[in-house]
């Protein structure tokens, strides 16, 4: 019996950005008997929404966490008796600041055909608008917590990106972005390019570059919004 086939299946990064989402996807999805998924309740709730006829209760479901031993045991285990999986985060696209890369890498290890598709992922999309260098960028994904670790690494970013004309790519907890914007605001060098971007493909979707001297005339408000930073000296 041969193995099945992984598919890393992008999700939406907001609930009324449906259209990001190719039509293949479906075919995909159809072609599973069981799914590994971030957070079971939005995974299945977007399976239904492009997939109506959907009956959720006949495949197998899994919680991917961090990809305990358990579970990257019973991802095998299924793969090797014939069956296909769909891996699913939370947002965006499988593997990219996900749990999934370590269900990925197991496949990998085990000779198991990965299928990426296409869909919507916050970072690209936020580097595409902010008209900083696409050539040479780095994600970071949380910075330091505490406030003072977290403004000496913004430092070090900042004249890493210098150096190297590198596009610094950061993102935080809705509630703590207006503390991180201020902090980038009075820590980076005044000609230093910071993009904010928020609700990416969402109606309310906004993707700002101003210099940080431009940003502090009228530092904006976006408590509790999905943002992602980018910063590029």
């Amino acid at each position: 019996m041969s193995s099945g086939k992984v598919y890393l299946i992008p999700t939406v990064l907001h609930e009324e950005g449906l259209e990001t989402i190719p039509a293949y996807i479906l075919d995909a999805v159809k072609d599973c008997q069981a799914f590994f998924v971030e957070n079971e309740k939005t995974a299945r709730r977007f399976l239904k929404k492009i997939w109506r006829e959907m009956v959720i209760d006949d495949y197998q479901w899994f919680a991917i966490h961090k990809a305990e031993q358990e579970v990257k045991q019973q991802f095998i285990q299924i793969l090797q008796s014939g069956k296909n999986i769909g891996i699913i985060s939370e947002a965006g696209c499988p593997g990219i600041a996900d749990p999934g890369q370590v269900l990925v890498q197991a496949a990998q290890q085990a000779n198991i055909i990965v299928k990426p598709l296409v869909g919507p992922s916050s970072i690209l999309l936020a580097l595409m608008a902010s008209g900083m260098n696409g050539q040479c960028f780095q994600f970071h994904g949380y910075l330091p917590i505490d406030s003072l670790e977290r403004k000496k690494k913004l430092k070090e970013l900042e004249a890493d990106s210098q150096k190297r004309d590198c596009t610094q790519i950061f993102i935080e907890t809705p509630y703590r972005n207006n503390p991180i914007i201020k902090e980038v605001i009075e820590t980076c060098k005044e000609e230093t390019h910071f993009c904010i971007a928020v609700d990416i493909t969402a109606p309310s979707e906004t993707i700002r570059t101003q210099t940080i001297k431009n940003w502090k005339q009228q530092v904006p408000d976006f408590h509790k919004r999905l943002a992602i930073f980018l910063i590029h000296a």
